[in-house]
Order: structure tokens, then C-alpha cells, then sequence
């Protein structure tokens, strides 16, 4: 069982940056695919951003040249640098993680960016 806890979320006012943070801890050196979905009220979960074994890193479009996902297999730990942030990134984003044919997710943070 592994367990994903995130961290940075906030209120940040329109084209400030946040940086998330989730912590495994189980070793995501492992994993096929590292990753941040996020879901904004009244709509379904969609990816946001992911790090794959095999193909690199992928993003949604609407993040595209405004978000950066990494990973630092050594601390366990997958980071999304978010900057420019825009009323519509409002949502609650949630870590992904799969790790020997699981799907892991982790409790969520908040990020809110007022209009």
C-alpha cells in the first residue's frame, strides 16, 4: 500500500505561482507513471499533468507553458510548479501514482485563484 500526501495548495491571486508537493511513501522510482489531476466544483476530474516511464512528461492544454511537473525519485516526492495562475485553475488537485498495477491517489489540496 502506498500513501500520497500533498501539500502547497492556497489562495493565490491571478497570475501568481504555487508549487505542490506530494510525498510517497512507497518508492515512486517504481512507478509507470507519476502525476496531478485536478477537479474543479461541478466538473469531473481531468489530468493536469504526468510523468511517464516511457513517453515523458504530458500536460493538459491549458497548462501547457505554465506548468511544470517533476519528480525527485530520491525524496519520494513528485512536485508541480504552477505559474501564471488563472481564475480556472480553481480546483482541488490530487496526486497520482501507478505503482505495481494500482492506482493511487492521494487526499487533495485546494488551490483557489479568485476572478
Amino acid at each position: 500500500q502506498v500513501q500520497l500526501v500533498e501539500s502547497g495548495g492556497g489562495l493565490v491571486q491571478p497570475g501568481g505561482s504555487l508549487r505542490l508537493s506530494c510525498v510517497a511513501s512507497g518508492r515512486i522510482v517504481r512507478a509507470n507513471a507519476v502525476g496531478w489531476y485536478r477537479q474543479a466544483p461541478g466538473k469531473q476530474r481531468e489530468l493536469v499533468a504526468l510523468i511517464q516511464s516511457v513517453g515523458g512528461a504530458k500536460y493538459v492544454d491549458a497548462v501547457k507553458g505554465r506548468f511544470t511537473i517533476s519528480r525527485d525519485n530520491a525524496k519520494d516526492t513528485v512536485y508541480l510548479q504552477m505559474n501564471s495562475l488563472k481564475p480556472e485553475d480553481t480546483a482541488v488537485y490530487y496526486c497520482y501514482a501507478d505503482l505495481d498495477a494500482h492506482n493511487y491517489w492521494g487526499q487533495g489540496t485546494q488551490v483557489t485563484v479568485p476572478s
